[in-house]
């Protein structure tokens, strides 16, 4: 009988160390320690590289006494420039650094909702493969979007790929006639002609368009982006590693403050600390310089 008992022992230890092994992990969060109140964040798993450059920063005290030298209500508001935790009144700032880039981690699933954590950087025509900053970082404040909003969005990201499918179909053998078409009306100027041509076109050109990779928002993304709010132009061009779980209130309150020319808090405002905190039980479990 006891060989029986631990037997079954052994079978539940094993079923114990399975069910273990495919728990997901637990996400990191950290406590930052403003001086208008607290705003508590959790870090993505799915972007490793950040997670663990945040979190190396952090533990080294890095953003203690950093201020939040760029506010933008109805945008975000950015801090981790370790100059300016000795600039002057005034100074501008966003430039300082710690002297590396992270590769961009672009998950589709992670996008600018309102209390999303991002990684600045420096724009396109410096930093053509998008790599963030090593340490200073954005909160998004957003604003609330319309349905028309977005679907005009959409419309503005997907042109270039309307564009180039109607390049590969007028290109194609056998459409040398519609071609030569195109040529002479927009060698005439004939506008109204071109559009009508257009127009009898679409059906082909839309069928086309569903079969091929394009940009469109989730259900999800435009539930939040309707209701809370976002900065969605922002969605594909900087790494989201993280988001807020409490103090929103916080970030709308940093959000409104006074600023200056440059978008500097006319009063400083700082991150007192920051540090790595453990997960409260109950909690909710999760099923990118901004322009």
């Amino acid at each position: 009988m006891k060989k029986i008992v631990f037997g079954w022992v052994i079978v539940f230890a094993g079923l114990l160390t399975i069910s273990l092994k495919n728990d997901p992990p637990k996400e990191t969060e950290v406590l930052i320690k403003t001086s208008l109140g607290d705003i508590r964040i959790k870090l993505y798993n799915e972007t490793p590289l950040h997670r663990d450059n945040f979190i190396k920063l952090v533990n080294n005290h890095f953003y203690d006494s950093v201020l939040f030298h760029r506010v933008i209500q109805q945008f975000m508001i950015q801090t981790g420039d370790p100059k300016s935790k000795t600039a002057a009144p005034g100074v501008m700032l966003g430039m300082g650094d710690v002297g590396y880039t992270i590769p961009a981690e672009f998950v589709p699933a992670f996008y600018h909702k309102k209390g999303a954590l991002a990684a600045a950087r420096q724009g396109d025509n410096v930093n053509p493969k998008k790599e963030s900053s090593g340490c200073q970082f954005y909160i998004v404040h957003g604003k609330v979007f319309n349905t028309t909003d977005l679907d005009d969005y959409e419309k503005r990201m997907n042109q270039p790929i309307k564009q180039n499918l109607f390049g590969q179909f007028i290109n194609k053998p056998g459409n040398e006639l519609l071609r030569n078409q195109f040529i002479r009306l927009q060698t005439t100027g004939n506008t109204d002609s071109l559009r009508i041509l257009s127009a009898q076109l679409e059906p082909q050109l839309e069928e086309l368009f569903k079969t091929t990779p394009h940009f469109a928002f989730t259900e999800e993304q435009r539930k939040n982006y309707t209701t809370t709010g976002g900065a969605p132009h922002l969605d594909g061009g900087y790494t989201v590693f993280g988001e807020v779980l409490e103090g929103l209130d916080i970030v709308d309150k940093i959000a409104i403050v006074e600023v200056d020319g440059s978008s500097r808090p006319k009063s400083d405002l700082k991150i007192i600390s920051m540090q790595i905190v453990k997960a409260k039980k109950g909690g909710k479990k999760n099923k990118r310089s901004a322009k």
